[in-house]
């Protein structure tokens, strides 16, 4: 998706330098792949090798300055799980953004993720239902394939915020896998809106936390 694909990581005196994505430098990467001789390798490691990992991509990483430190994990409350938010603990992290998919298997899986939030004392920013329709990108009509609803209802019943839809679309899928600006390339697509919606909103909770 950012084009970093065989790039490595260096060491400097502050630790493992991230990856750049961009010339401006203003986007910064790392992840375990980064690590691997093989890309198509298996990361065979036991919870505790994977935890001290975790921790060292929070701590031992030349970060620099940054606004925000973005960290993907699928849904879970495994022992990696925890170890995340005990790495970013003394930091402050702002919250949790919590992506589901409409159908029920999905949504019952993210409920349990709130109650991993809750328990662990982490902030929930909000639920974004995901793949959430498909806009017919020839009549613009939408087709509720995974069904539609299940984000909006878990959020209401947790009590923390629904942040919108983000419909499937060919055209967010296509420059995914190409590593294609989607905002740039697209800004008619039916996605768009409900991105940028929901980017907003996340901004918004911003300043109140890092002040």
């Amino acid at each position: 998706m950012l084009r970093a694909q065989g790039r490595a990581v260096h060491q400097c005196d502050g630790g493992w330098v991230p990856v750049f994505v961009d010339q401006e430098q203003s986007i910064s990467l790392m992840s375990v792949g980064f690590l691997l001789e093989n890309p198509d390798e298996a990361l065979v490691w036991r919870g505790p090798k994977k935890n001290a990992l975790i921790k060292q991509f929070v701590s031992d990483v030349a970060w620099g300055q940054l606004d925000y430190l973005v960290v993907d994990t699928p849904p879970g409350t495994s022992d990696e799980h925890m170890a995340t938010v005990d790495a970013l603990r003394p930091y402050s992290p702002l919250g949790a953004l919590v992506v589901t998919t409409p159908q029920a298997v999905s949504v019952g899986d993210v409920r349990r993720e709130l109650t991993f939030c809750r328990k662990t004392g982490l902030q929930v920013l909000g639920v974004v239902e995901n793949m959430s329709g498909f806009v017919c990108p020839h009549c613009a009509e939408c087709t509720n394939v995974f069904s539609r609803g299940g984000g909006e209802e878990l959020a209401t019943l947790a009590g923390v915020p629904f942040l919108g839809s983000v419909p499937l679309d060919p055209e967010l899928c296509g420059s995914l896998e190409e590593g294609r600006d989607f905002i740039r390339d697209f800004p008619k697509s039916s996605a768009f809106p409900a991105l940028f919606s929901i980017a907003q909103k996340v901004l918004s909770q911003a300043p109140a936390r890092l002040s």
